[in-house]
């Protein structure tokens, strides 16, 4: 994987870059969908390539339980599994195992959860995560890591921060064989100490990791503290890296990071709003399923040139959503996937051109509209 600045804000940490990967060259800082089962909800590969998608992020966990990474293996790899040709990255899972409320033992060894497809019990190490994510293919691997939710006291995020660091330096001496061309980043952890966020971020770049991201925040802890630990996290690591902040989030919260330095973002919310009837638009959130909606012939957003938007009016989406269709969930979903996608490209022009600081002010705010249509949203999910 390769890794280069093109450009930087003048007045914040942003920056423009490019990373290739052996599936193409992707532009920084970009949105990544999410593909936890090899697939977007609801919305085809054809369809994320035209919005823009450059990259998507699965889940190695959950792909390992079902079907398993052999099958996948079998298949060709991830890419050709689920017909996706261009970059994709590979979370070990170890949010979604940690944060199943007891369900899993954790060791330095590993993790022993109980399966939620089966009910076996599972063991994962961190040479197994390694192992999954090899046969899975994928461009960018994530080790295993231990990530706390807030709040959290003190020492149980300084042993989990410890033992994320331990588990990283064997997942850098088994390594991602027989696939030297995937590249491996590290996960920063340590809660919302400062301290222990400094010893992670310095003990993992002395490993020499191709990439950084910096992991549990946006997990109880508020928008203000995230975005300061974040801030003082991003500056520990190298410049010439990628760095990519997980499971965040809102377009608000994507800009705050990108002024910190934060090149790679994925989220679940545009597609989990788009299948609740939640739109996101330059002036906004919109809920179709007011009554305002129900007569109305404008698209979701003016001027926006979705597939949506292109063909579609309010109206015409709220009667999708009140009558149980599935076609609602895809073409709110497509919307908002592209909403993001242009975003991240009106980000990139705008640090290029040295007008982001400008772009960040103006940017509205996702100020949602007043809760009208609670009945037909009763209707609609009872």
């Amino acid at each position: 994987m390769r890794f280069k600045i093109l450009g930087a804000d003048r007045e914040t940490r942003a920056r423009c870059g490019e990373m290739e990967t052996p599936h193409g060259k992707v532009k920084t800082p970009l949105f990544m969908p999410v593909a936890t089962q090899a697939t977007v909800k609801t919305l085809t590969p054809k369809q994320l390539r035209e919005i823009g998608t450059e990259a998507i992020i699965c889940n190695a966990y959950h792909l390992a339980l079902r079907p398993g990474e052999e099958v996948v293996k079998g298949m060709g790899g991830l890419h050709h599994f689920m017909g996706w040709s261009r970059t994709i990255v590979t979370d070990s899972g170890g949010f979604q195992i940690f944060s199943r409320n007891g369900l899993s033992r954790v060791s330095d060894e590993g993790v022993e959860f109980c399966s939620p497809f089966t009910g076996e019990r599972v063991f994962l190490s961190p040479e197994r995560v390694m192992e999954i994510q090899s046969s899975l293919g994928s461009d960018i691997a994530m080790p295993l890591d231990h990530c706390v939710t807030h709040p959290c006291p003190r020492e149980e995020a300084r042993q989990a921060m410890l033992r994320t660091h331990r588990w990283t330096r064997r997942c850098v001496e088994a390594g991602l064989k027989p696939a030297p061309a995937q590249a491996l980043f590290g996960i920063v952890q340590g809660g919302v100490y400062k301290d222990l966020r400094l010893e992670s971020a310095w003990g993992l770049v002395e490993l020499g990791l191709e990439g950084y991201a910096v992991g549990g925040l946006s997990v109880g802890e508020g928008r203000e503290l995230m975005l300061e630990v974040l801030e003082y996290t991003a500056e520990a690591l190298p410049w010439e890296r990628p760095r990519y902040l997980m499971g965040v989030g809102t377009p608000e919260d994507i800009l705050d990071a990108v002024a910190l330095g934060v090149d790679m973002f994925d989220c679940v919310l545009p597609t989990r709003n788009g299948r609740n009837g939640t739109v996101f638009t330059r002036k906004g959130r919109l809920k179709i399923l007011n009554s305002r909606h129900k007569e109305d012939p404008r698209p979701l957003e003016e001027g926006c040139q979705c597939y949506t938007c292109s063909n579609f009016s309010r109206a015409y989406l709220r009667h999708l959503f009140l009558s149980g269709e599935i076609l609602a969930m895809t073409l709110l979903s497509l919307h908002n996937l592209h909403f993001f996608q242009h975003l991240m490209r009106d980000v990139q022009e705008a640090i290029l051109t040295g007008n982001f600081g400008q772009f960040r002010k103006t940017f509205p705010t996702s100020q949602e509209e007043e809760r009208e249509g609670r009945k037909e949203m009763a209707l609609w999910t009872s």
